[in-house]
């Protein structure tokens, strides 16, 4: 018999329902028996006891929400009943043992990645279009269209040739139900340049106009992205006059690499002599470019090489049950075998701080951490919000009621590995092992930090859905629950539905979803992201962004 509901840890005062609930409902449960005071929907949660109002929630064992008013034994957990309460938090000497997984079955296993001079392994091999200037979008956007439908890059492509055979089969007066979309795999094999995974787009909205500290840290951003272990060679396209000048950014290219030696083509349009010239001259010079980073091909790598970034987004009440507890031990089991992993979303870590900081190892990570959570924090309630309005009304829907149950179950996602690193936003992980990354919540704002630290491959749950991607890291989409994975199968790679189901453990799904990044890592099996062109790129200007 399947299991109704489920209680995450022993301390909690609080039950899962894995199945709609019905008022009037009896639930067993460790030997006692549970009314239902109310309908209570899959995801969402119910008091194991009487409530007074000010008692404590506990969930994932800590607090995360204090009742308003009296709510019975068997009463459903709502934002009417419940708001948002924390434990506070502070550096404290702790020594954390961490219990490495048995990493025997991945022991001596290696992908196929692109490695580059400087030690790092690409899982792609993408060449980059980077505008300093917010003025250059248009300029990229035209190229952008000659390159990508010319090379084969094109998402649209497919959709093109198919408008296309429509129309012959109309003048022929054939029958439509013959015409068929191309697949992925026939776009690919006309593509001329086979070790080039793609033509890479960073539009934005900054480099001038903002405050100076915006360009600089866009710079920074920039710099990074150039510099990426999946970026084969760049184009930079600048007007001239911006905040961001052309020597702010290679200078902070050589900040991050002393020894860049890629392909790095800079045009500046006002010293060209026309737009045309400017453009022609550009998608010139990239196409030698193309021709160079062509030459190189996959070759082994340890999973040590690995850089994975962990992201939750469109999460539901499931997410942190499922799929980010499966992510948690695939992150678990790539640190036990010397790779790196990237934990960032800050707003979505409150409640979850002791855990963390308990497990940094030391005690100036620790405490930049701390300073980190704190100056994010109160810069959210400067302007009357705080990281306790996080939850958006799609998560409260599926049983996400207060910050703190959302960012304890988004913290899950990271592992149970002691914290070797804490960077700020941009700063490249470079310790093995699991990194804390400061960025927003935000999903696209957050993969874009999480690629600018190095992350070569991203895993992100979701239990509603997202269509987020990246342009230079290869994102694969988690679901938290089978519906959704069925529902927007196109999106979604991984199900970890099955957990909720009872028909796998939370290991031997993180040993599934190690074995798919294995692949994805290899060019073996391309993530829906990747297959839809979900390039997003949005850079954090340090405002409030939860």
């Amino acid at each position: 018999m399947k299991r109704s509901v489920l209680q995450v840890n022993p301390k909690d005062n609080v039950l899962v329902a894995l199945r709609d609930l019905s008022k009037g409902e009896t639930i067993e449960f460790n030997g006692e028996q549970y009314v239902l005071q109310d309908d209570v929907p899959a995801k969402h949660k119910f008091y194991m006891k009487d409530m007074q109002p000010g008692d404590e929630a506990i969930m994932y064992g800590v607090l995360v929400g204090k009742a308003q008013k009296f709510i019975p034994r068997g009463g459903w957990m709502s934002t009417d009943n419940l708001k948002h309460a924390a434990e506070p938090y502070t550096y404290r000497a702790s020594n954390y043992e961490w219990h490495a997984p048995d990493v025997s079955k991945f022991k001596g296993k290696t992908f196929n990645g692109y490695h580059r001079k400087d030690g790092r392994v690409g899982t792609a091999n993408y060449w980059l279009f980077v505008p300093t200037v917010f003025c250059e979008n248009r300029n990229m956007d035209v190229i952008r269209e000659a390159l990508h439908n010319e090379l084969g890059y094109a998402v649209t492509a497919k959709y093109k040739q198919y408008a296309h055979q429509l129309l012959e089969a109309y003048k022929n007066g054939e029958d439509f139900a013959n015409v068929n979309l191309s697949s992925p795999a026939q776009q690919a094999a006309n593509r001329p340049f086979k070790n080039v995974d793609g033509i890479k787009f960073l539009n934005h909205q900054g480099g001038c106009g903002g405050i100076r500290q915006d360009a600089a840290v866009l710079s920074k951003l920039l710099a990074a992205y150039a510099d990426h272990p999946n970026v084969g060679g760049v184009t930079v396209l600048s007007l001239g006059c911006q905040n961001l000048q052309v020597n702010d950014f290679l200078n902070d290219l050589k900040q991050y690499n002393p020894s860049f030696d890629k392909p790095l083509y800079i045009f500046e349009q006002q010293q060209s002599q026309s737009e045309e010239q400017l453009i022609a001259e550009a998608i010139r010079k990239t196409f030698e470019g193309l021709i160079e980073i062509n030459k190189h091909e996959r070759e082994p790598a340890g999973l040590d090489k690995l850089t994975l970034g962990v992201k939750c987004g469109g999460s539901d009440g499931f997410s942190g049950i499922s799929a980010n507890p499966a992510v948690g031990y695939c992150a678990d089991l790539l640190v036990a075998l010397g790779g790196k992993v990237l934990l960032a979303e800050f707003p979505e870590l409150c409640g979850a701080e002791q855990d963390l900081i308990d497990r940094t190892q030391e005690e100036a990570a620790a405490k930049k951490f701390i300073s980190l959570m704190g100056a994010y924090s109160e810069s959210a309630e400067r302007v009357g919000s705080g990281f306790h309005m996080n939850p958006s009304p799609g998560n409260i829907k599926d049983g996400l009621i207060t910050d703190a149950i959302k960012s304890n179950g988004a913290a899950k996602k990271g592992g149970t590995s002691p914290v070797v690193d804490v960077l700020d936003y941009t700063e490249p992980a470079v310790k093995p092992g699991l990194n804390l990354v400061c960025t927003p919540g935000n999903d696209v704002e957050a993969t874009t930090g999480k690629a600018a630290s190095g992350a070569t491959l991203i895993l992100f749950t979701t239990g509603l859905g997202t269509p987020t991607g990246n342009p230079v890291c290869p994102v694969i989409k988690v679901a938290s629950n089978t519906k959704l994975a069925t529902r927007m199968a196109d999106i979604i790679d991984i199900n970890t539905g099955s957990i909720i189901e009872g028909d796998k453990t939370i290991e031997e799904m993180g040993e599934d979803i190690l074995q798919y990044c294995i692949k994805a890592a290899s060019g073996e099996i391309i993530p829906k992201a990747v297959l839809l062109n979900q390039d997003d790129f949005i850079p954090w200007k340090r405002g409030v962004s939860l």
